[in-house]
């Protein structure tokens, strides 16, 4: 039966028109990715992107590189969690990659160990500074300065009618600013056992997964994500309906601002120190992933299910070029590409949608 009556004044229900998730095209999408390099790995190389072709080895999959394409696209994916969630609003965030970079010099800085190797720590910044600090003292203090980003921001948003894209472009120059003042640009080494266990092995992967799982059922059950979707489809009617949309919007921005912290302290965990630089560009690779993943710029559609996805396109495509031993100017080059591309996308779903 192609077709059913539903409803009242002859309505017409056809199955066949239903939309299809956008997660679906999405997967689609990474499934021909993935094909496409197994492919070129089988035909030019003689090698497999995907599967193990050593013979000393048993497994089927080519593990070490899979557990590569989500470790290195998991610090990002966490603040992609957060972007997601501002776009879903209609806003954007332009300051999660410079937060990376300041939360990561100060959250260092109280995770300093004193003595290294027998010897006073050769990198830390103030002679009288309190170190070996429990580790979740540096972890709140990197978590705080998150909120305090987010907060700001989401503040100038509901509150000083400020455009999103210019209130997170201050707060990315200051925090850049900040990230180089802290120590005068010098990094910040030598952490502690157990802050450096935070990013330790595939410890990222595991808490990026978590907060994924976690946020898709915020998003999906709760009355907050239900706020979300309803101020970035239309902001007016939420507010009429009794949606307080400042305060909320305040939420949203300060969750992004700390799991932007988040993704620092994993970072410069993972990396045992810190860096002015740490960060740049992530802001738009987290953009790029969420967009990718099926969320709308204009707001109001889009789901951490498919950020995840877009978080996979990137780790296979920077994985693929490697696998194909390519230049990493090109991996910059066609991800600038994505990013457009990703723009494009969403602007033809929007244009679809409204046709239809």
């Amino acid at each position: 039966m192609a077709k059913a009556n539903h409803g009242i004044g002859g309505l017409v229900y056809d199955p066949a028109k239903k939309a299809k998730p956008a997660e679906l095209n999405v997967f689609i999408a990474l499934v021909i990715i993935v094909t496409a390099f197994e492919l070129i790995g089988r035909v030019f190389m003689g090698d497999s992107f995907l599967f193990n072709t050593r013979e000393n080895v048993d497994a089927i999959f080519n593990w070490p590189r899979l557990n590569i394409i989500i470790l290195q696209v998991s610090i990002i994916g966490i603040i992609a969690i957060g972007v997601t969630q501002v776009i879903i609003t209609g806003g954007i965030d332009l300051s999660s990659g410079s937060v990376v970079g300041a939360t990561a010099m100060i959250t260092m800085s109280f995770a300093q160990t004193a003595i290294v190797n027998g010897n006073p720590n050769p990198k830390a910044i103030f002679g009288d500074w309190p170190m070996d600090l429990p580790v979740i003292v540096p972890v709140v203090i990197g978590l705080a300065c998150g909120f305090a980003a987010g907060f700001i921001n989401g503040a100038l948003v509901a509150f000083t009618r400020v455009p999103p894209f210019i209130a997170t472009l201050g707060m990315m120059v200051f925090a850049r600013g900040l990230s180089r003042w802290w120590s005068n640009g010098n990094p910040v080494s030598f952490p502690t056992e157990s802050f450096a266990s935070i990013g330790k092995g595939m410890m990222p992967v595991a808490i990026f997964v978590s907060l994924a799982i976690l946020f898709h059922l915020i998003l999906t059950q709760t009355r907050y994500g239900k706020h979300c979707y309803a101020i970035g489809s239309n902001e007016q009617a939420s507010r009429m309906s009794g949606i307080q949309v400042g305060n909320h919007k305040v939420l949203v921005y300060s969750i992004a601002g700390m799991l932007a912290a988040l993704a620092a302290v994993v970072l410069s965990s993972k990396n045992l120190t810190a860096q002015a630089g740490m960060g740049v560009m992530y802001e738009l690779d987290a953009i790029a992933m969420a967009v990718i993943g099926g969320v709308s710029l204009q707001g109001g559609r889009g789901s951490i299910l498919g950020t995840v996805l877009g978080a996979l396109i990137f780790g296979v495509i920077i994985s693929g070029f490697t696998f194909l031993r390519l230049d990493a100017y090109y991996q910059e080059m066609v991800k600038g590409a994505i990013i457009v591309g990703a723009v494009v996308l969403d602007q033809w779903r929007q244009q679809a949608r409204s046709k239809g």
